[in-house]
């Protein structure tokens, strides 16, 4: 079984990264951007288990190491 971890800044947390990408974009003349909020992504392979279980054991990987919960978000997404 494959899965994602998508984890982005929450509301209200500043985006140094974003605000960089977003005066790049501005200066290469893509002014239609208004702005932007960078993310990761991490793609884990695991064992073949259940669709729960796999779901309870990313949730608990991102609540000890994988994202910054005082800060960030993340959802998960299986993928057989």
């Amino acid at each position: 079984m494959k899965a994602r971890v998508h984890i982005s800044l929450k509301n209200g947390v500043l985006d140094p990264q974003g605000k960089a990408i977003s005066n790049s974009l501005h200066g290469l003349g893509f002014e239609s951007v208004l702005d932007v909020r960078q993310g990761k992504t991490i793609e884990l392979d695991l064992t073949d288990m259940n669709k729960e279980t796999a779901e309870t054991e990313i949730d608990k990987m991102c609540q000890q190491l994988l994202a910054n919960t005082v800060i960030e978000n993340y959802s998960i997404e299986l993928i057989d």
